[in-house]
């Protein structure tokens, strides 16, 4: 056993699984350098070092027998390491997704393609040009699916129940719950389920395409998205983040709305009108972050009105 994989995950990282899934995450970290080693051997590949963590998941950098570079994922839920490999395989022929090496659904465990340099958009902090961000969405929306694909995909509704779910206990439990109302929870919980209700113009959702989960693949790769929460529904909905993300007024968020609108073939109106639904998310995701101080916070707040 690596050094690195006997390293203890850090002790962030260790709550943030706690959060998800619960004590049972702590008797899974502990045989965690153990599934690693038997998933490294498996796959021929070599654990060089840890990689960024979700919340969701532990990331190794690796390198496989042949030499090329590769990243192994683990999560304490093997069902989301399954879904994961399903829309990563799904969306593989766009080239605008890491390639799949191997997957063990029943241990959790992927190894996949290393993307280089591999920094994210938010790591970055530049917010790109919306026609950049349109042009991507738009060559994921456009895979063909078979019929079997399309049943295997959850409705956008799923998604958007679980997500205002968890966010709503992370308001109740964090120092947003003297920040942001719990009725601008309800009611952006409210309006986003009638947007979901897409059926007519449903297309292949990567369902989770915010700044943390696109990679700069230079010049070689351009962009990449990682992570996919595969589901099936309205178009806008994966534009929500890009049009939200470090703007400083309503007015850039309705313009970004315009060219995003555009470049993916829906409503501009539709489009804002997700960006209201999840903005009292946002404004939770600050407050508890501490940043309820900051432009973005009172930007989150106006729009959950708007």
């Amino acid at each position: 056993m690596s050094d690195v994989v006997a390293k203890p995950i850090d002790d962030k990282q260790r709550d943030r699984l706690v959060r998800r899934f619960g004590a049972g995450a702590l008797h899974w970290l502990d045989g965690l350098p153990s599934l690693v080693s038997e998933l490294a051997e498996k796959w021929g590949c070599t654990v060089e070092g840890m990689g960024p963590h979700g919340q969701t998941s532990v990331v190794f950098h690796c390198r496989r027998d042949d030499g090329g570079a590769a990243v192994l994922k683990v999560s304490p839920e093997p069902a989301l390491i399954a879904a994961e490999g399903r829309g990563l395989a799904l969306w593989a022929p766009t080239a605008r997704v890491p390639e799949v090496y191997e997957v063990d659904a029943e241990r959790g465990g992927i190894l996949m393609e290393a993307i280089e340099p591999g920094f994210t958009i938010a790591e970055l902090g530049v917010v790109p040009p919306m026609e950049q961000i349109s042009a991507f969405i738009s060559d994921l929306h456009a895979v063909k699916l078979s019929e079997s694909e399309r049943w295997e995909l959850h409705p956008l509704g799923s998604r958007v129940n679980f997500l205002f779910d968890l966010w709503e206990r992370s308001r109740v439990e964090g120092r947003a719950a003297d920040l942001v109302p719990a009725p601008l929870m309800h009611h952006g919980h409210a309006l986003a389920r009638s947007l979901a209700w897409e059926e007519d113009n449903a297309v292949p959702l990567h369902g989770e395409l915010h700044p943390g989960n696109l990679l700069d693949g230079g010049v070689k790769r351009g962009l990449v998205a990682i992570d996919p929460r595969g589901c099936l529904g309205d178009p806008a909905y994966d534009a929500i983040d890009w049009a939200v993300w470090k703007a400083e007024s309503l007015d850039e968020i309705q313009e970004r709305c315009l060219v995003l609108a555009a470049g993916i073939g829906v409503p501009s109106q539709r489009l804002f009108r997700w960006c209201v639904a999840f903005a009292p998310i946002f404004a939770t995701a600050l407050a508890n972050r501490g940043r309820a101080d900051t432009q973005a916070f009172k930007v989150a707040m106006e729009l959950s009105a708007a």
